[in-house]
């Protein structure tokens, strides 16, 4: 499933990446603690749902090389964050869903959760 039709699922507005809108999201985890992000092994096509909106999470992406990310319970993304995503092609998308609502709504559409 691409990045544009996880987006039309869960009502996204694009925040960072709209040329990216066509990568392929493989699976997905979520969590608040970047802690537990940063022990993903193997991370390609996978998408990130947080509710952390601050400068650490996107530069846990950064580090862990995480290119999909998407904020829920319709947090602003502030600017520096926006500043951190563009300059690495991390897509940004968020929704105004819970983490639970945009969840079970991405496992009904047969997106496989990491673990």
């Amino acid at each position: 499933m691409t990045l544009k039709e996880v987006a039309d699922l869960i009502q996204a507005t694009v925040i960072t990446g709209e040329d990216f809108l066509d990568r392929e999201v493989e699976c997905v985890f979520a969590s608040d603690l970047m802690s537990d992000v940063l022990t993903i092994k193997d991370h390609d096509g996978l998408l990130l749902l947080t509710g952390l909106c601050n400068l650490q999470s996107m530069r846990t992406c950064e580090m862990a090389d995480i290119q999909m990310v998407l904020v829920v319970r319709g947090k602003v993304v502030t600017e520096d964050m926006i500043e951190i995503a563009e300059d690495n092609d991390i897509v940004v998308l968020s929704t105004p869903y819970s983490m639970y609502k945009t969840s079970g709504i991405l496992y009904n559409a047969n997106l496989p959760s990491i673990y």
